[in-house]
């Protein structure tokens, strides 16, 4: 499936009106890996692509504008999105709808998906409005292959409004990766005493808990030795065994498979041998009441992220970086770093969140502060690796939406 419209630009089109800019060192710290750049984020990705970023990021997460079609302002006071006053400073506008938004994000992850590695990923937080929009616009630019999971987010307590419709107390995670070949380090929920009694009911002569698995899996084999006949029985007619022959031999020997009165094997499994329970597609990670910023995001859930798709040698980028939740939580975690914005009230608050704890033993930041500036030198310069770049001019697009198989 492949979104139409109009205005929609072909990928040499959007290449091609990018204008050159540069980017003025502002920090005192130039040669910290992390940057935090206050620029045009279209313009500002190219600038990486053009200057030996071209496929080195291995996560991208981004919680761009939701096609609200409001403006979000923040105060000293206040800084959510349901009690605000028009006196209140603008923090960022998301008046762009329809077509001139999915173009708006589109061109972004473009550039996006070059700047990420054969390794890497990226997770688009949005809601279920414009989401399933996201949805086709990502599966036309990173492959439908490569998509991984919808992830369900609950974001706040249950609503008791009057609106004729169920409450809505979750948003969505778009995750896809560049390659099948992405980064995963996956992190695991401890088990709580009421999962290890649900889920571990038996107890040996020991005192420990377990409970039972089949030995045998979907699937039938008919050549391997998971196939093959063990203590005079077959596995049952379409499955296979889940083990060898040969280790099963050795997990009876070791008193780890438990035979039911019926002569049935399966196999012990106990709970103080497992390292948690899987985290799966629902997850619950509540915004703050009292953000620093308007939408800002749990840090906890950033930090999920990272951690499972990112090493620690590993760059993170978020175009759309906010108050900094998604840099905090990469710093944290021991990864270099990249954020951009160009909301003055954004960076004001990314700046002294991260100015608070991170420092080196010297005082300095452990990042560079960077500024778009569009008035170019007379000779080419280089800052710290990433060389002079272009800027973008937008043509957005009109209302006419289709949607067409690919």
């Amino acid at each position: 499936m492949i979104l139409e419209y109009e205005g929609k630009r072909n990928e040499k089109e959007i290449f091609e009106a990018i204008k050159l800019i540069n980017l003025k060192s502002i920090s005192r710290n130039p040669m910290a890996k992390s940057k935090l750049i206050k620029g045009d984020n279209l313009a500002v990705l190219k600038f990486l692509i053009d200057n030996g970023l071209k496929g080195k990021i291995d996560l991208v997460y981004i919680d761009p504008p939701f096609s609200t079609n409001n403006t979000f302002r923040m105060s000293k006071e206040r800084a959510n999105s349901i009690s605000r006053s028009d006196s209140d400073n603008v923090a960022y506008d998301d008046s762009l709808v329809g077509p001139e938004y999915l173009e708006f994000i589109r061109e972004k992850l473009i550039l996006l998906r070059d700047l990420l590695s054969d390794k890497g990923a990226i997770y688009f937080h949005i809601d279920y409005k414009i989401g399933h929009y996201i949805k086709v616009l990502m599966d036309e630019i990173f492959g439908k292959e490569n998509f991984v999971n919808d992830i369900t987010r609950i974001k706040c307590n249950p609503k008791n409004f009057n609106r004729k419709a169920f409450g809505n107390i979750k948003d969505m995670i778009l995750f896809y990766s560049k390659t099948r070949e992405h980064i995963w380090n996956e992190s695991k929920t401890k088990f709580s005493e009421e999962d290890i009694k649900r889920l571990f009911k038996k107890v040996d002569k020991d005192g420990r808990r377990y409970t039972t698995v089949p030995l045998h899996a979907p699937g039938e084999t008919k050549n391997g030795p998971t196939g093959q006949l063990w203590r005079y029985m077959f596995p049952p007619k379409g499955r296979h065994w889940r083990s060898s022959p040969k280790v099963l031999e050795e997990l009876d020997k070791k008193g780890l498979i438990e035979w039911s009165k019926n002569g049935v094997p399966r196999k012990k499994i106990y709970a103080d041998e497992k390292d948690g329970k899987k985290i799966q597609d629902v997850i619950e990670f509540k915004d703050s009441q009292n953000p620093a910023y308007p939408t800002e995001k749990n840090l906890d859930l950033l930090k999920l992220i990272i951690s499972n798709s990112s090493n620690k040698n590993s760059i993170v980028l978020d175009c759309f970086c906010g108050s900094g939740t998604t840099l905090k939580a990469a710093q944290d975690l021991g990864r270099k770093w990249i954020g951009i914005d160009q909301s003055e009230e954004a960076i004001k608050v990314t700046l002294e969140r991260l100015k608070l704890k991170q420092r080196t033993l010297t005082g300095e930041e452990n990042f560079e502060y960077l500024e778009q500036i569009n008035e170019l030198p007379n000779k080419q310069v280089i800052i710290h690796h990433l060389k002079l770049e272009h800027s973008i001019k937008n043509n957005l697009p009109k209302d006419k939406l289709i949607v067409r198989n690919s």
